[in-house]
This record gives structure tokens, C-alpha cells and sequence, in this order.
């Protein structure tokens, strides 16, 4: 069987890489929030959750951590999923007039993302995110940000990226700078045991998704390469076990590790026409962000396919599936994702009641998405329309 390690790359083409985040990783580290406080000379964290983090107890903890070791703080907890422009400016107001000092971010991608928005604000002296859309606009040093992550599923925690949403336009803007990236990554994957199944099959999906356009996108690298071949292996081989038995630890270790490589990989390299459709459909109709992904990648997959052979064999190979050539490889890539998607029990597209007199606009919109250009297949608005019909049609 042929090698596939560096498909359709030269290894000797320069690139850069920056990762300015510090990671602390293991089960029980979340109990190291204090002494990372007081090492990073953070004196009035702000706090940044959601409710459903609130709910299940795991921001109060976060909470009593700090005040016990005498650090006041106080607690945003109005992030809603897809974070909106509005829940950004609204922390930024309450975390300036605490005096924040710092932020800490408690949750999956929702509250991450809100966070870096609200270090954006803060650093500029802004009210409003909106000028500061794209790669370009945010400019200036924020405040320490400390990232917890209680889901194995967007890599926020390790990216340089914040996905908000632009509630007058009704899409899914991008702030995006190494300003923007967290200082320190708690990653506990304690943190994850009481995420629910179908939360845990969605979000894993997603960070499947991260690790297979990562790899796949035009503009990758060998090191975001390495990050995301680990990270397919680790998913694909745990993520099933983690939605059938939430207390495997194990499985849940492998999940927030795969999730973490996968954020390093397509923050190196970049997304493709999954996430141009997903974000979409989630500025569209405010589904789910990972539940998005999860939905698209099997189509976009089989769609992508005959122009990423050795690639997606590749990804066959970090399955552990063994072949003769890159076509039949490929192809168990495309059906290992479809039936692993079936196995964790993840809806159709039909199911989520999406309105096909929108399909014409929402493949508008992902023709538009920037990162569509880092598709290994030049996709049209046309094509959008056909992965769209090819998922709604799926059994």
C-alpha cells in the first residue's frame, strides 16, 4: 500500500506558525484556575458562561475556585449558542465596569468565542464588534484570557478565532487575530463527563470536521498536517464509545485531546465548504454550529472526493482502514464518516425543517464565505446548491 503522509505537498515550501497559547491539560486541572490567576498577575477576572453552564454547576465551581483563594470576580452568564453581537457588547459594558483585569471563558465554542470578542472590545475601547470583522481590524494586546473547555467539539480554546453572530444581517461574522487567542487552555476533561449524548455526537462530529478540512484545505501545512492526522485517529476511534458510556473517562480524554488538535490544525491552515454551509444554515436559522457540521461533512466529503484522493485516503489511514489505491481509500474515508454519523445517532438535514425556498440564498451566502476558497474543490454557488439538495435527499 502506497504512502500517503505528505499528499499533493512539498515539505520543503516555508510556512509560519505561531501558537500563543499556554495548555494545561489533564483530568482535575481546572482545580490550577487560582494558581494560573496569581501567575499571570490577574487580580479581577470577569467570568464568561452560559447558561446551561450555569445550570450544570460547573461555572459556580469555577466561580468558588477564584473567590476562595480571595480574587474577586464576577459572572456573565448570557451567552447564547451561536454568540450574538449583542451578547459580546453586553459583557464588554459589565466586565469594564468591574475594572476586569482579565477573562476566563467556562463552556463549549459559545462562551469561548464571546469572550475573545469581549477581550476585543476591551482592548479597543469599542462598544461594538462589528468593526471589528476579518483578519485584519483587531490590533491591539487583550487582556489575559484563560479558556475552559466543557465540550469536546469547536477547539475555541486553541484558536485565534471568534464566530459571532451579526444579528442586523443575520450571518456569521469572523474576528480573527493572534491578539484574539487565549493566553492559557484549562483543558479538563473531568469537565466533560455530564455533556449529554447527542451534544457529545454533535460537537465530536464538529471536531472531526476541524481535523478533516483542516488537513484537506488548500492553504494547510505539515505541522497543522500532524495535528489533524492525530486528531481524526483519536475521534474517530473514541467518539462513538464517549456517546454510549458518558462516564469513559478515557473516551472522554481521547475526545478533548482530538478536539484540542483539531482546533491547533484548521487555525494553521483554515475550514472549507462544510463550515461555509454550516454557517449559513446558522445565521439562517440560529441550528447549532457543530450540529451544522456534523449534518454537511459526509456530502461535502463525498462531494470534494475526486479532488482530494490521496488526502482523503490519507484520512483512511488515520482510521486504520487498510487499501490497494487512493480511490478505494477515499471512498472508506466518505462511508466511515457517514456511518460513524449514523452510529451517534446524528439527524438528517430533512429533520432540522429547513425551508428548501432558502437553499438558493444560503448557497449564496456560502459561495461568499471566505474560507470557500480553501476548498480542495472550486465550489459555485451551484455546487452549494447540489451538496444542499444531495444532503436534504439523503436517507
Amino acid at each position: 500500500m502506497k504512502s500517503y503522509h505528505y499528499a499533493n505537498k512539498n515539505p520543503m515550501d516555508c510556512f509560519g506558525f505561531i501558537l500563543p497559547t499556554e495548555i494545561i491539560y489533564g483530568p482535575g486541572v481546572l482545580k490550577q484556575l487560582p494558581e494560573v490567576l496569581k501567575r499571570l498577575g490577574c487580580a479581577k477576572p470577569a467570568i464568561i458562561t452560559d447558561g446551561g453552564i450555569v445550570k450544570a454547576g460547573i461555572a459556580d465551581k469555577a466561580k468558588t475556585l477564584v473567590t476562595e483563594a480571595g480574587i474577586p470576580c464576577i459572572v456573565y452568564s448570557g451567552v447564547e449558542a451561536n454568540p450574538k453581537d449583542v451578547n459580546c457588547e453586553e459583557g464588554a459594558r459589565l466586565a469594564r465596569e468591574f475594572g476586569a483585569d482579565s477573562l476566563i471563558a467556562v463552556g463549549g465554542g459559545s462562551p469561548i468565542d464571546c469572550a475573545k470578542a469581549v477581550g476585543v472590545l476591551l482592548a479597543h475601547d469599542a462598544e461594538k464588534i462589528k468593526p471589528y470583522e476579518g483578519k485584519t481590524a483587531a490590533t491591539k494586546p487583550q487582556v489575559p484570557l484563560i479558556a475552559i473547555p466543557t465540550t469536546s467539539g469547536t477547539g475555541s480554546e486553541l484558536t485565534f478565532s471568534a464566530v459571532i453572530t451579526d444579528t442586523e444581517n443575520h450571518y456569521k461574522m469572523t474576528v480573527k487575530s493572534p491578539f484574539t487567542a487565549a493566553k492559557l487552555a484549562l483543558c479538563d476533561p473531568e469537565l466533560t463527563l455530564s455533556v449529554p449524548p447527542m451534544v457529545t455526537a454533535s460537537t465530536g462530529v464538529d471536531a472531526l470536521t476541524h481535523a478533516i478540512e483542516g488537513y484537506t484545505a488548500t492553504c494547510g501545512e505539515p505541522i497543522a498536517d500532524a495535528f489533524a492526522l492525530y486528531s481524526i485517529e483519536l475521534i474517530y476511534h473514541n467518539l462513538e464509545k464517549a456517546v454510549k458510556n458518558g462516564s469513559d473517562l478515557e473516551a472522554r480524554s481521547a475526545m478533548l485531546m482530538g478536539s484540542m488538535l483539531g482546533g491547533m490544525s484548521f487555525s494553521h491552515s483554515d475550514v472549507a465548504s462544510v463550515h461555509c454551509v454550516a454557517e449559513s444554515l446558522g445565521g439562517m436559522y440560529d441550528l447549532p454550529h457543530g450540529m451544522c457540521n456534523a449534518i454537511f461533512l459526509p456530502y461535502v466529503m463525498e462531494y470534494n472526493m475526486d479532488y482530494c484522493l490521496e488526502k482523503y485516503a490519507r484520512v483512511a489511514q488515520a482510521m486504520g482502514f487498510a487499501f490497494t489505491d487512493a480511490k478505494e481509500g477515499a471512498q472508506m474515508a466518505v462511508q466511515a464518516v457517514k456511518d460513524l454519523c449514523k452510529a451517534v445517532g446524528l439527524p438528517s438535514f430533512k429533520s432540522q425543517n429547513v425551508d428548501t425556498a432558502d437553499f438558493d440564498e444560503l448557497a449564496e451566502m456560502s459561495a461568499k464565505n471566505i474560507s470557500t476558497q480553501s476548498n480542495p474543490r472550486p465550489m459555485s454557488k451551484q455546487d452549494y446548491l447540489n451538496v444542499l439538495q444531495m444532503a436534504y435527499e439523503a436517507e
